[in-house]
Order: structure tokens, then C-alpha cells, then sequence
């Protein structure tokens, strides 16, 4: 069977360009009978249509992950694992479809596109496998190690699963940041609803699917789409939801207040500072802020947000980003440019406004600033100042502010007068220094002569402040959706264990 014809059971017969939602197993159409449109960032015409899920599909959804969980929960840990292999095996395969659906609906590079599937299938093996090995474990405790206590007791701990968590990934990485949620919920032995991001929805239902055809339990997987709206408080306030993992903005935040007990992960974001020492390599250094500043136009949450460099060096610095901003390609995704349009006009909108009000406070444009419609080419600002939104907000896009600093004292002091805490890094040729910034740095992670990024997978990915709570990565994340369960067997009279 080709391509196509593996996933045509998510497509309504009805409506060609209109994709189902997953409930019990089976590709629905909603009773709404109303869609929900996804605009081409490129064309900014329709591309997609998802279903506008109601209430009472959403109720339904959750019914039926309580009552698979249970069954799920029973299920041995290797029969998990290697569910989750054969689902990673066949995003692969697939990898084209899905990254052509990446490429429509977020304005992904081609190339990056297939890459960010070919990574997520690897997160779930590897996923899979250190399941295997930290469910695999318990601890065992014997009581007299506290004192005044014979060893009358032991205490068997095992981690349980919480029961149905609910996944909400972003635009930009609606695959990765989907597996990223799924793999470590299900190998733990929950239950999955996912609420793709209307920007993404498509390639995440196709990446559902992968799942679906790999044979999990009806019910242990959903995937519900809407507008936000109608179903995002329903959802996030749901009484059937044991567990929240969240990447996105200032939504998270509301969600966090709203969400009741549960265990939450959230990832809202940061404005990643950039420090650079007078004796960092600038070449390093340069092209390190190129590629994290304007890979997939600037929309990563771990994006290099604002350089502060050292007036002394300032000059050579701007010079040699500058060089290689030039060489940087600009236009649609289909044809691996560089540059790519923004993911929808509001955001290139506030783009625009940051720019502006620099432009008006006296920052010095490297380039000529210039847009069409959601396309917008890289622009490096110069002599930027604290009075400046950019100084302070997350552009999301690729725009870069410069400030030039006096001392690494007051690089630190923006960087953590911020409300963002996600990450940063630093330039520089003596670890001794950068390691004491690193430490003086209020983010969740510094990288030294390297610019930010999440990853690989299995790394700890946490920040502090405004931006989020908990910390990812897979073995994180798996510890983050299960409880801890202790058995005490009391003794009649004390035993110790004998050679």
C-alpha cells in the first residue's frame, strides 16, 4: 500500500481536505459538523481542515481512557516497549507524508521537516527502552535505618502510573513535542489524549496514526481537535485529567492556575540570553548565534533572544553575524530556504510592532527591514537598549537584538531582570569564568560555547521563573508521570540478614 493510501482513514470521505479525530480506537468525524480551518503560512490560504470536537466528544474520550488505562496499567512493561518500538519503526517509514504536512502547515524546511520525524521516531525507542529500565527498578528499604527503629519492617516502593495525562504541544514542533509527551505517559502505563496545536494538528494526526497502526489498546491513545475556545478550558479543567504536560506561552500559565491538583510539566518559553566574553572565538561564537538565533525563522523556544556582547569586541561581533545573515536563504519551505514565512499573520504582526519600537527608541537596523506578508527577511538591531520591548519580549521570529555591555556583571543583571528562565549561554575561552556565570545565570540551563537547544531528548530541559515548571526529558518525564506506591511488611519480631 503507498503512502498515501496508509493514511486515508484519518481524511473525511465527505470532505477531502478535512482530517478526523481519534476516539476509541477509530477515526471520527465530529457531531458538530463544523471544522476548524489551517491556514498555509506561505500562501495564507486554506490548506487543512481539523474537526471541531464538542464537549461530549471530549467527555466520551475521557471515558474511554479510564477505562483503558486499567487495562493498560496491567499490561508487562516489555509488551509497552515494544508497542512503542513498532509505533517509532512506522513515524519512520512514514516520514515523508508527515514532514510534507510539516512543511504546509508551519512553514518547516523540507529538510527540517523530515529530520524533526526521523528524531521523534529515535525519542521513542529510546523512550522505550529507558522505560524498560527505570519501571524495571524499585527500591527496597529496611527500617532500622532510622534511628530508634529495629528492623521490623520492609518497605517495597514501586512507581505507578497517574492514570490519563493530557497532552498539549506546540505549533513548531507538533511531532517532537508530541512524542516527547506521548512515549513517556504511555510506556509508565497512562492513558494519552493529545490536543494537537491548530498549527500542526495535521501532521500530528498523521503521527497518531503511526500509533494507531502499531496496534496500542483502543482508548490508550487519543487525539482531540478544536477550537481553543470551545474545548481548551474543558480539557485542561476536566475531572478525568490526572496529569498535565503543556509547551507553549502565557496560556500555561492560565492553565496552571485553573488545573486543580494534578502534577503539571510546562515549557512557556524564554528570551535566551547571549553573553560574549572579550576572548570568545567570534567565529564560534557568530555562527553559534546565526544558527540559534535564526534557525526555523527564530520560532524556537530555545532560540538565542538577545546577544549581550562586550563593547569592546562589539564591532568584530555584529560584523561577522552580519557576514553570514547575508548568506542566508529566504522563501518558501518546499524549496529548504533558510528564512521561511512565520506561522501566521498575527505573529508576524507583533513581530513587526517589536521592530518598530526599536526602530523609534534609536536602535541601529544592520539591514533594511523588510516583510511580505508572513515572510519576514533576518534582521540583526543593533545598540539596542533596555527601554526597548524587543529588549525584554520574545520576537519569535527572526529578529535579533544586540546590546552591548560594560561588564559581565551587567549581562547577568539583564539576563536575569528577565521574567524568563528557560535558557542561556555564554562565549568565552576560560571555563573558570564560565562557570561562574553559568551559576550567577537564573535559567533552567546554560550551554558554554554553544548556543541554547533543547536536546538531545534525553537530557534534563527545564526553566526556571515565567518559563515553566518541572523539567523534560525522557527519563524525566516518565519519573514526572508516575507516583511513588509503598508495601510495608511488618515483622513480628526484629530479623536482620545474615551471610
Amino acid at each position: 500500500m503507498g503512502e498515501k493510501g496508509v493514511f486515508e482513514d484519518i481524511l473525511a470521505a465527505a470532505a477531502g481536505d478535512t482530517f478526523k479525530y481519534y476516539s476509541q480506537g477509530e477515526w471520527k468525524v465530529s457531531s458538530s459538523g463544523k471544522s476548524v480551518p489551517i491556514i498555509n503560512p506561505t500562501t495564507r490560504k486554506i490548506q487543512f481542515k481539523v474537526q471541531a470536537c464538542t464537549q461530549e466528544e471530549v467527555n466520551k474520550v475521557m471515558e474511554s481512557a479510564k477505562s483503558a488505562q486499567k487495562l493498560w496499567a496491567k499490561t508487562p512493561l516489555w509488551k509497552r516497549a515494544e508497542l512503542l518500538h513498532k509505533a517509532a519503526a512506522i513515524l519512520k517509514d512514514h516520514k515523508k507524508p508527515i514532514a510534507d504536512c510539516l512543511v504546509k502547515e508551519i512553514a518547516k524546511a523540507a529538510k527540517d521537516a523530515a529530520t524533526e520525524v526521523v528524531r521523534s521516531g529515535d525519542l521513542v525507542s529510546y523512550c522505550a527502552e529507558e522505560g524498560v529500565r527505570v519501571l524495571g527498578e524499585g527500591k527496597f528499604l529496611v527500617s532500622d535505618s532510622f534511628p530508634g527503629n529495629e528492623r521490623t519492617k520492609y518497605c517495597l516502593t514501586s512507581k505507578i502510573p497517574l492514570g490519563i495525562v493530557l497532552a498539549i504541544p506546540p505549533f513548531n514542533y507538533p511531532v517532537n513535542l508530541s512524542v516527547s509527551k506521548i512515549a513517556p505517559a504511555l510506556i509508565a502505563g497512562n492513558s494519552l489524549v493529545l490536543k494537537p496545536p491548530t498549527q500542526g494538528a495535521v501532521s500530528a494526526l498523521h503521527m497518531i496514526h503511526c500509533f494507531h497502526l502499531a496496534g496500542f489498546p483502543k482508548g490508550v491513545i487519543s487525539c482531540v481537535t478544536g477550537k481553543g475556545s470551545e474545548i481548551g478550558d474543558f480539557l485542561t479543567m476536566h475531572p478525568g485529567v490526572n496529569c498535565i504536560s503543556f509547551t507553549g506561552g502565557d496560556t500555561g500559565i492560565a492553565i496552571s492556575k485553573k488545573a486543580g491538583m494534578i502534577p503539571l510539566q510546562m515549557e512557556l518559553g524564554g528570551k535566551d540570553a547571549c553573553i560574549i566574553l572579550a576572548d570568545a572565538d567570534l567565529d564560534l561564537a557568530s555562527s553559534s548565534i546565526v544558527k540559534g538565533g535564526f534557525s526555523y525563522s527564530g520560532q524556537r523556544c530555545t532560540a538565542v533572544k538577545v546577544v549581550l556582547v562586550m563593547s569592546s569586541i562589539a564591532d568584530s561581533l555584529v560584523k561577522k553575524v552580519n557576514e553570514k545573515l547575508g548568506k542566508l536563504t529566504v522563501g518558501p519551505p518546499e524549496n529548504d530556504c533558510d528564512i521561511t514565512p512565520v506561522v501566521t499573520e498575527s505573529s508576524a504582526n507583533f513581530i513587526e510592532g517589536l521592530v518598530m519600537d526599536a526602530k523609534n527608541k534609536g536602535a541601529t537596523f544592520c539591514q533594511e527591514y523588510k516583510r511580505e506578508d508572513n515572510l519576514i527577511w533576518p534582521l540583526l538591531i543593533d545598540n539596542v537598549k533596555p527601554d526597548m520591548r524587543i529588549a525584554w519580549e520574545e520576537p519569535f521570529g527572526p529578529v535579533l537584538p544586540v546590546i552591548r555591555i560594560s561588564s559581565v556583571e551587567e549581562g547577568i543583571h539583564h539576563c536575569n531582570a528577565s521574567n524568563f528562565g528557560l535558557q542561556g549561554c555564554i562565549f568565552t575561552k576560560d571555563i573558570n569564568k564560565a562557570i561562574l556565570i553559568s551559576d550567577a545565570m537564573e535559567t533552567g540551563t546554560v550551554q558554554i560555547n554553544s548556543a541554547p537547544a533543547r536536546g538531545p531528548d534525553h537530557f534534563p530541559f527545564q526553566g526556571l521563573k515565567d518559563s515553566g515548571i518541572g523539567s523534560q526529558g525522557v527519563t524525566n518525564s516518565i519519573n514526572m508521570m508516575t507516583k511513588i506506591k509503598s508495601t510495608v511488611i511488618n515483622l513480628p519480631t526484629p530479623s536482620y540478614t545474615m551471610g
